[in-house]
C-alpha cells in the first residue's frame, strides 16, 4: 500500500512552513534515516528524514512551495512489493490533522492579548415589552431617546433612571443602527508604501523565520510594557581571570569567550535574584528554579536563540563547549526544535560590532533580555581615583507587568558585581 509522507511539524510553533528543497527525486529508493527534503520553518530551515522505506512515487508538492501545512502529504512512497511507476493516489484536498498538533504558542503571548469586551445587549424583553422602571420610561420620553435600544443596569438588565438620563436623544437608535456592522469583516490593514518612483531597487520575498521575527517582535513592543535599565561595569578583574583560565584550559582545546563568562554571570544573577527568573502568564507568575539562558545567534536570514540550559549550575568550560556547538549547527540550520524552544531569559551581545549601548525586545514569553556592549578603554573611578579602565555598558530590558523596577535593579547590581568579581561565579 502507498505511504503518504506528511509535512512534519519541526518546530513548537510551527503550523505551515516552505518546501525549500526537494533532496530525492521519483523513483528514488529511500530508507529509515535518508533526508528527502529541506523544509524552512518560522524558526530555521531544517532537514527532514523520513522513517519509512520504499521507492519516490509521486511528489506532491513542488520544492519552492510557501504555506505548506502541518498534516499535508507532501510525498507518495510505493512500498517494497509495489509498482512506483502506478499512479499515485490524489492528495487529499483538505489534509487530515497531524497526529500530534503543534505545540501552542505560549501562554503568556494568549495572556498579553486583551481579552475581546463583552458586546453590549440591549435591554432584555419579555415578548415585546422592554423591562424597564417607570420613572425611566417617563424620562424617555420626555428626552426622545429609544429605550428599547439602551443596555439596562439594573437587575435582569432593567433599565433605569441612570441608563436614560446619560443616553442622548437619537443616539441609542443610531448605536442601534451601526451594531450589525460589528459583525462586519475587518478593515483591512494598509497595504505597504511602494517603493518610491526612479529609485533602483529589488524586492526580496522574506523568508518565514522573517515573518515570525516581524510579528513576535512587534507583539513584544505592543503586548510587553518595558522598562530599561543600564549599568557600567569594569571589565578588567573579568578579562584577567578569563586569561589566566584559558591558559590552563589549553591542554582541553577549550578556549573561554567573554560572553561565555557573561553567560554564567546572568545566571548566577537570576538565581541570587528570582524574582527576574520569571514568566508572566496572566493571572499567575511562573517562578523558574534554574537559569536557561537563550543566546542570541545571527544567522543568514534571521536570528536564533540556541538555550544553554541549567547555565547556573554548569562550568564555563562546559558553557563555552556547548555555546559554541550550539551556534555553529545553529548557522548550518541543523539545531532541533527542544535545543532553541524555551529558555528562561535571553542575552544578546552586539560588542563584537563596536555597539557601545543599545536596548532589546524582550523574547516572549520571557521576562527579561540583557543587551551586552563592546567593552572599551574608558575613564573610570577605581578606589576613588580616577582610571583608565576596560568598561561594558550592558542594559536589562524587563517585562514591567512581572518585574518591578527595584527587583531590576537588584538583578543589574548582581550581574555587576559578579562580573566585576568574577572569582565570585566560581564559588
Amino acid at each position: 500500500m502507498p505511504i503518504e509522507i506528511k509535512m512534519p511539524a519541526l518546530s513548537p510553533t510551527m503550523e505551515e512552513g516552505t518546501l525549500a528543497k526537494w533532496l530525492v527525486k521519483e523513483g528514488d529508493t529511500v530508507k529509515s534515516g535518508d533526508i528527502l527534503a529541506e523544509i524552512e520553518t518560522d524558526k530555521a530551515t531544517m532537514e527532514f528524514e523520513t522513517i519509512d522505506e520504499g521507492t519516490v512515487q509521486k511528489i506532491l508538492v513542488p520544492e519552492g512551495t510557501d504555506g505548506v501545512k502541518v498534516g499535508a502529504a507532501i510525498l507518495v512512497l510505493a512500498g517494497e512489493d509495489e509498482d512506483a511507476s502506478a499512479p499515485a493516489p490524489k492528495a487529499d484536498a483538505a489534509p487530515a490533522k497531524p497526529a500530534a498538533a503543534p505545540q501552542k504558542e505560549p501562554e503568556v503571548a494568549k495572556a498579553a492579548a486583551p481579552a475581546p469586551a463583552a458586546k453590549a445587549q440591549p435591554a432584555a424583553a419579555s415578548g415585546d415589552r422592554v423591562k424597564a422602571s417607570p420613572l425611566a420610561r417617563r424620562i424617555a420620553g420626555q428626552k426622545g431617546v429609544d429605550i428599547s435600544a439602551l443596555t439596562g443596569s439594573g437587575p435582569n438588565g432593567r433599565v433605569v433612571k441612570a441608563d436614560v438620563e446619560g443616553a442622548q436623544p437619537g443616539a441609542a437608535k443610531a448605536a442601534a443602527a451601526a451594531a450589525p456592522a460589528q459583525n462586519a469583516a475587518p478593515v483591512a490593514a494598509a497595504a505597504p508604501a511602494p517603493a518610491p518612483e526612479g529609485v533602483p531597487s529589488e524586492t526580496v520575498k522574506l523568508s518565514n523565520m522573517r515573518k515570525t521575527i516581524a510579528r513576535r517582535l512587534t507583539e513584544s513592543k505592543q503586548q510587553v510594557p518595558h522598562i530599561y535599565l543600564t549599568v557600567d561595569i569594569n571589565l578588567d578583574a573579568l578579562l584577567k581571570l578569563r586569561g589566566e583560565l584559558n591558559k590552563g584550559l589549553e591542554s582541553r582545546g577549550v578556549k573561554l569567550s567573554v560572553n561565555d563568562m557573561l553567560i554564567k554571570a546572568q545566571a548566577a544573577a537570576l538565581m541570587e535574584v528570582p524574582s527576574c527568573n520569571v514568566q508572566f502568564a496572566g493571572d499567575t507568575l511562573i517562578q523558574f528554579k534554574r537559569a536557561d539562558i537563550s543566546v542570541a545567534v545571527s544567522i543568514p536570514g534571521g536570528l536564533i536563540t540556541p538555550v544553554v540550559t541549567s547555565a547556573d549550575t554548569k562550568s564555563l568550560s562546559a558553557i563555552a563547549t556547548e555555546i559554541k556547538d550550539l551556534a555553529g549547527r545553529a548557522r548550518e540550520g541543523k539545531l532541533q526544535p527542544h535545543e532553541y524552544a524555551g529558555g528562561t531569559a535571553s542575552l544578546s551581545n552586539m560588542g563584537m560590532f563596536g555597539i557601545k549601548q543599545f536596548e532589546a525586545i524582550i523574547n516572549p514569553p520571557q521576562a527579561m533580555i540583557l543587551a551586552i556592549g563592546a567593552g572599551e578603554k574608558r575613564p573610570y573611578v577605581v578606589n576613588d581615583t580616577l582610571q583608565i579602565a576596560t568598561v561594558m555598558s550592558a542594559t536589562g530590558s524587563f517585562d514591567h507587568r512581572a518585574i518591578d523596577g527595584s527587583d531590576g535593579a537588584a538583578f543589574m547590581a548582581a550581574f555587576k558585581r559578579l562580573v566585576e568579581n568574577p572569582l565570585g561565579m566560581l564559588a
